[in-house]
């Protein structure tokens, strides 16, 4: 079992990471938060029954505690993963890993120094159908891969101190924000790394400084192409959050999946005949073939796999490698929305 403290007590920790990751993991145990407002932290650890501090310094010099998740603002990670990981802690990060390249080599190093896990915050890669569509590309079912889409937005209007609104605190909008998850999770299904980005961005409906659109290509080292669309400019209910990959024998479409829940629907179109665990399904009349996959809460997955990491002493499977590398995608692809330029990588 391994026992967490968490930095950072409101937005996604508050919401998600810590009542459906921690709190159910079967390997791991909430053990205290912190959050600069006491009072904040207070109430959480009153409700969960767990302790409560305001400062890193204290919750860090906890003995009981082994593992540090971080969930604060971007420009805060690098100073505190250090801190955590000098403590002897092994540190889970939210993405994006730090604002700059340096920072993030830095954090790698301190955790190769201090000999203590470093992981990234990339929970859609353990949504259940994500995980079916990765092994359906890689063995072949829809071909060779062609192109891949994925779509996140939402209706984001200006709040006071809302960080992922000021580019110092964030890094930027809704590309660092919700651009970065889809670029790491177009990668993660081709199992391809991006070889070439380009990207638009602009504030085409909200006045805080911080992008509101993002439309992101890329090429893949494998040659299929990839379209990003994030936006903090569209009402909810209308960003249906589609990821859609194609082949040259077929393609698999989904709905929903993207996201912070467990749910969403898929079908696969294959021009010839399908073998394995769609075979099963019933064929619908347009031709497409509804996929099941399991219901995966990403954030206990998340949490598991990083308490197993730890408890088998290997590396995470979303590394402090993977964080650099997507922070290097994303800042290429801010390069290439000031300069109007195609990116290599």
């Amino acid at each position: 079992m391994v026992n967490w403290g968490v930095i950072g007590c409101g937005g996604i920790a508050r919401r998600r990471t810590i009542p459906e990751g921690i709190v159910p993991a079967q390997n791991s145990c909430l053990t205290a938060v912190m959050d600069a407002n006491l009072p904040v932290a207070k109430e959480m650890a009153k409700d969960l029954k767990v302790k409560a501090y305001d400062t890193e310094e204290e919750l860090l010099a906890d003995p009981e505690i082994q593992a540090i998740y971080i969930a604060t603002p971007a420009s805060l990670h690098a100073n505190q993963a250090i801190a955590a990981l000098r403590a002897g802690k092994d540190v889970l990060v939210e993405k994006p890993l730090c604002l700059t390249l340096s920072d993030c080599e830095s954090v790698i190093r301190e955790a190769e120094k201090q000999d203590r896990k470093l992981g990234v915050g990339y929970m859609m890669r353990f949504h259940g159908f994500h995980q079916q569509l990765k092994v359906m590309v890689s063995e072949g079912r829809i071909g060779k891969p062609v192109l891949g889409r994925a779509q996140l937005s939402c209706w984001y209007p200006p709040m006071e101190g809302a960080w992922r609104q000021n580019p110092e605190q964030g890094g930027g909008g809704s590309l660092i924000d919700m651009g970065n998850h889809l670029i790491d999770l177009l990668e993660y299904v081709f199992q391809s790394l991006v070889a070439e980005i380009s990207c638009f961005t602009g504030n085409l409906v909200q006045s805080y400084p911080a992008e509101d659109s993002a439309l992101t290509t890329v090429r893949f080292q494998n040659g299929a192409l990839g379209m990003v669309d994030s936006f903090f400019s569209i009402p909810d209910n209308s960003s249906r959050n589609f990821l859609e990959v194609y082949g040259s024998v077929g393609s698999v479409l989904a709905e929903g999946t993207i996201g912070q829940g467990p749910a969403g629907t898929a079908r696969a179109f294959v021009e010839k005949e399908m073998k394995g665990y769609e075979a099963d399904q019933k064929r619908a009349q347009s031709g497409g073939v509804d996929l099941k996959f399991p219901l995966v809460n990403t954030y206990q997955a998340e949490i598991e796999e990083f308490a197993d990491a730890i408890l088998k002493d290997r590396k995470p499977v979303i590394s402090g490698e993977d964080g650099l590398w997507s922070q290097k995608l994303v800042l290429a692809a801010y390069e290439s929305a000031r300069t109007g330029r195609t990116i290599k990588l």
